[in-house]
């Protein structure tokens, strides 16, 4: 695993990087996690500003909260992963969302690339004055799981979708 992994803001300076990002997650077929990656980043400056402006809590959908979206990316700048930082929880994101969402992209997982992001991510949710984190994580994901367990996840009652879909809940504090 390289060891200069960092956290950075979008950016247009990566777009070409970032579409290569996208579209290896759209040709593997998988639910892209974090949601801001579902994002069609066809008009590029567009999703920047998106992404901007949720931070920002300017636009934002009706009980939405303000988040922030940073990108994992290594010293070639590549970018390997997403995290979504939620700056608040509604009972929604209580349940089912937690303050952070990540994903690494298909061809970098098994690297330990998903434990650095959550721990760099955990240092940006201690500048929020985030204390006690919430991270969730489907049952089935072994590998999130693991993930959250080495970052020091304390697990508390699970939450289960209408569908029967458990979602494994766990709280960090910093």
């Amino acid at each position: 695993m390289s060891s200069s992994l960092t956290l950075i803001k979008p950016t247009t300076d990566l777009k070409e990087e970032y579409l290569s990002f996208y579209d290896e997650w759209v040709q593997s077929k998988e639910e892209m996690i974090p949601w801001v990656i579902e994002k069609d980043p066809t008009n590029f400056d567009n999703m920047i500003q998106f992404l901007t402006n949720n931070e920002k809590g300017i636009n934002l959908p009706t009980g939405w909260v303000p988040d922030s979206t940073y990108w994992l990316i290594n010293e070639e700048n590549r970018i390997l992963g997403v995290v979504n930082i939620r700056h608040e929880l509604t009972d929604f994101l209580l349940t089912r969302g937690g303050h952070i969402g990540y994903g690494i992209r298909p061809s970098e997982r098994k690297k330990g690339y998903a434990t650095k992001l959550l721990r760099l991510a955990l240092e940006k949710t201690k500048k929020l004055g985030i204390k006690k984190v919430l991270v969730v994580c489907d049952e089935w994901n072994i590998g999130s799981y693991k993930t959250i367990k080495n970052n020091g996840g304390i697990e508390e009652l699970d939450f289960v979708e209408d569908n029967g879909n458990v979602i494994k809940r766990f709280w960090i504090e910093e």
